[in-house]
């Protein structure tokens, strides 16, 4: 079921179907993912995985380059925590710019055992620059509702840092839409103009949100829910979560001069099929269109 607003104008509603027609997912380099991208996920729609240190920066750069050769746009995560040193930054670079893979999405990682040359994501980010990455895109994280271990000033200093190398900046999740308009016009008023996109939980089922955080670590995304107490129980409603409420809290403030946010990612968490059925069910409410998934598997 979709919420449909009754108060947007028509081109409140265009710029609805707009965004949501460009909406990406991120999906977890599990042992099934692409089996269920393929079944459940229409070509047209980016995707982005994560990485962790469960699964290592090459489960993430494989899934990355076997997606890519079914026809996605696909982003791979690149962790700080997880490239070893230059020689394996090198290989994943190639093996991304062999399988035509245009963008990266740059992460400081979950601490890992393992050790790296990278201290965090601005290492990872200059040591990419000595490199012909062949990356067009290349997206850093935003922390509307700040971090537990770091100061805000810190936090606007490293995004403004990391932002010289990057192309755009994509939030982790936030519930409350003012909370996040405040942060992206202090954001702009910093200095920091690169596109923002606000990151969203897909239609997930509380049962499978449950299953994965308390699985396999999975990166920050599960890491971020358990830290968060008050919206890790918002999951635990009944009939599980959908995020109508922030893209209706947002979408009018598209295209105002006082911030750049320019649309929404989807943390699918795998629950890729719900996630797709709310998305063509939104936009369809908006009168538009959504092309159908184009192959059986």
């Amino acid at each position: 079921m979709v919420s449909r607003p009754t108060s947007w104008d028509s081109n409140q509603r265009g710029k609805a179907r707009d965004v949501l027609g460009r909406l990406g997912f991120e999906v977890i380099p599990f042992k099934k993912t692409e089996e269920a991208v393929l079944a459940h996920v229409p070509v047209s729609v980016p995707l982005t995985v994560t990485a962790s240190p469960a699964k290592g920066q090459d489960t993430t750069v494989a899934l990355a380059v076997a997606l890519t050769a079914r026809g996605y746009a696909v982003t791979p995560h690149l962790s700080a925590q997880l490239v070893r040193d230059r020689a394996h930054l090198v290989d994943v670079v190639a093996r991304c710019r062999d399988a035509g893979i245009t963008s990266a999405f740059v992460v400081g990682g979950d601490r890992s055992e393992d050790t790296t040359d990278f201290h965090d994501a601005l290492a990872l980010l200059r040591s990419l620059q000595d490199l012909e990455h062949g990356f067009t895109d290349i997206g850093i994280g935003g922390h509307p509702e700040g971090h537990p271990a770091v100061s805000e000033e810190v936090l606007y200093e490293a995004l403004k840092a990391k932002s010289e190398f990057a192309t755009h900046i994509t939030t982790q999740i936030v519930f409350d839409p003012k909370a996040i308009l405040a942060w992206a016009n202090e954001v702009k008023s910093r200095g920091i103009d690169l596109p923002i996109k606000i990151g969203v939980p897909g239609a997930v089922h509380r049962q499978k949100l449950l299953r994965v955080s308390t699985g396999l670590g999975i990166g920050q995304s599960a890491a971020f829910l358990r830290k968060q107490q008050n919206m890790f129980w918002r999951f635990f409603l009944p009939g599980g979560y959908r995020p109508d409420k922030i893209i209706h809290g947002l979408t009018p403030h598209l295209g105002e001069s006082t911030h750049s946010i320019s649309g929404f990612h989807v943390f699918s968490f795998n629950d890729l099929e719900p996630t797709e059925a709310w998305r063509r069910r939104f936009v369809e409410s908006l009168g538009g269109k959504t092309a159908a998934i184009p192959r059986e598997i």
